[in-house]
């Protein structure tokens, strides 16, 4: 009797044993594979294809590599400062990136109904809503009153012609607005419509105003406070760029913090259920060895 409860407590702390191991490997698969998802969103990785005021070469390279994409944007003092993509539909660049490859984080990308060269009046722009200051992740900012206030410029590369983005508000919408999403906005409507967008806004930038004419941009992400909101950063199209002040070397030690507390964060649900789970299995194997070995100490007793 004695034989078989040792080689059963054997085979149950072998099992226990195993069982351990593999949440523990499951919780590390879980943070690298996060991880993973967070570095190909990184604007760091189209830093090379990135257009200057001196050549656009490497744009085109980027173009040759996959022809979808379009334009360059940048929003000063962000992390958004990635190449834009257009696809037949708005579906194809939810989860394919820039270079045309799947990915989990997808691309930044134009609405599909636009025209390519951002000729529209209203041009219609998304993105994921993502942590580690990725994507469209840090629009969510925009929602202060002082971010929205320093942050005022980006600018577009298409066409070959850098053009100026000046940001006149920030809005709070359902996804399915047809109102707010429209991009057949007409130069005999515009006014109506920035109106109307003014209406629901959180900030507005008062002191300027948007002439019949004049191009629209409006940067849309997922809002992580209601189910179908949507987090939209509006501009307006100039012709000139204004400089971008923000340094950039602080921002690129910031994105590598941001990954590491994205990764935990985003996580940390994961991990605290692996632990639970690792100590239940424990205090079960426990209650159950102890179990045995006095059923063994009393047959022996016997």
């Amino acid at each position: 009797m004695n034989m078989a409860v040792k080689a059963a407590n054997q085979v149950l702390n072998i099992a226990v044993l195993v069982a351990v191991m593999a949440m523990l490997a499951l919780g590390g698969y879980v943070m690298w594979d996060s991880s993973q998802v967070y570095a190909q969103a990184s604007e760091t990785n189209y830093a090379t294809y990135k257009p200057s005021d001196e050549s656009d070469l490497s744009f085109q390279d980027l173009q040759k590599i996959n022809p979808e994409v379009v334009a360059w944007l940048d929003v000063y003092g962000t992390h958004i400062d990635y190449p834009v993509t257009q696809g037949t539909d708005n579906m194809k660049y939810v989860n394919t990136d820039a270079m045309g490859d799947y990915s989990l984080s997808g691309a930044i990308f134009l609405d599909a109904s636009n025209s390519p060269n951002f000729t529209d009046i209203n041009n219609i722009v998304f993105g994921h809503h993502m942590d580690a200051d990725t994507m469209f992740g840090e629009l969510t900012n925009f929602a202060d009153a002082d971010y929205f206030r320093i942050h005022q410029y980006g600018s577009l590369f298409v066409d070959g012609q850098t053009h100026g983005i000046q940001f006149i508000a920030f809005v709070h919408a359902d996804a399915y607005d047809e109102s707010v999403y429209d991009t057949k906005v007409t130069e005999q409507n515009e006014d109506q419509y920035v109106a109307s967008l003014e209406n629901i806004a959180t900030n507005v930038r008062g002191d300027v105003s948007v002439k019949a004419g004049e191009r629209l941009i409006l940067l849309s992400t997922c809002a992580a406070s209601t189910t179908n909101g949507r987090d939209i950063l509006v501009g307006k199209i100039t012709n000139t760029a204004q400089p971008d002040t923000f340094p950039k070397s602080a921002d690129t030690n910031t994105s590598v913090v941001g990954v590491v507390d994205a990764v935990v964060n985003q996580n940390t649900l994961t991990i605290s259920s692996v632990v639970v789970l690792v100590c239940v299995m424990a205090g079960t194997a426990t209650f159950y060895l102890r179990k045995k070995r006095k059923a063994g100490s009393r047959g022996g007793d016997q």
